[in-house]
């Protein structure tokens, strides 16, 4: 029995000098297998039901891949590789690779729920609307000629050409079944929902691992209310509020769309939806701190 470790050498926070100091740290009887392709690590994992743990040396979404191929009850070692690496930050492991590496080196494990959206697994977050069109016009951009993708600087560009060319105004499209009508829904099962930097963006702040599913869902949202938006979410209060349909500790989602709208998992682009039914797994997978 071994270990294994995953990794992207595409993602924007792995090279051959932070892979080095990775393996290091790691248990000597690891085994190091390189993606070359999107979904080869779900692929991977899917495989590796003979390891006595999995690590993960990448992004959110090569952690993504992972959750979606597990199928046996193996630990799992996420190490910060990617732009924000919400997932292994979100679980209070150290943005430094090598020192992430020597803490799940040690062995401790803890237990925490996910969620899935239309049957696609998530670590984080599955958001649709808002969010998930910034991640889908992040894409387009296309990648640095190294296969990385843009920054945290073009996600911020992306977000303010968006503001600007709809004038600010974010209007009901969509409906929470038993809740309401809202502009965009973010759904989570841990906070923060993301990171600027080293900033946590908590605007989901009742999601818990321990816990099922969360949402805030904005009735409308104008340019206006975006520093207070920002502001409450680096404070840890999140979107809630009167103008904002808010739940959590659910097992179950349903969000129907006026028309396809992008859903995004992980920070990953999923495709339009019409509708999407979020379900959470509860103490569903288990994970090296």
């Amino acid at each position: 029995m071994s270990r294994l470790l995953i990794v992207n050498p595409f993602a924007s926070g792995v090279d051959e000098h932070r892979l080095a100091a990775v393996r290091a740290a790691l248990p000597e009887d690891t085994v190091i297998q390189l993606t070359t392709a999107a979904g080869e690590a779900t692929q991977l994992a899917r495989s590796a039901s003979d390891f006595d743990a999995i690590y993960v040396f990448g992004g959110d979404g090569t952690f993504n891949e992972v959750l979606n191929g597990v199928d046996v009850d193996v630990p799992l070692g996420f190490i910060p590789g990617g732009g924000t690496s919400v997932l292994p930050r979100s679980l209070g492991l150290p943005r430094n690779p090598a020192r992430a590496a020597q803490r799940i080196a040690r062995g401790t494990t803890r237990r925490i729920g996910i969620g899935r959206v239309n049957g696609r697994r998530f670590g984080f977050s599955a958001g649709i609307g808002f969010d998930a069109e910034l991640v889908r016009k992040v894409d387009e951009l296309g990648r640095h000629p190294d296969g990385r993708r843009p920054g945290d600087v073009a996600f911020m560009r992306v977000a303010t050409s968006t503001l600007w060319a709809r004038r600010g105004r974010f209007d009901a499209r969509l409906e929470v079944e038993g809740a309401g009508r809202a502009a965009f829904v973010l759904v989570a099962n841990c906070s923060p929902y993301t990171y600027a930097g080293a900033v946590a963006l908590e605007l989901v702040p009742d999601a818990d691992f321990d816990e099922g599913l969360a949402y805030v869902a904005p009735v409308t949202l104008r340019a206006r209310d975006l520093p207070r938006v920002l502001l409450r979410g680096t404070r840890g209060t999140g979107i809630k509020g009167a103008k904002a349909l808010a739940a959590h500790d659910l097992d179950r989602i349903v969000v129907r769309c006026d028309e396809p709208l992008p859903l995004q998992v992980d920070g990953e682009d999923a495709g339009d939806v019409v509708e999407a039914v979020y379900e959470a797994e509860r103490d569903a997978v288990t994970v090296l701190v």
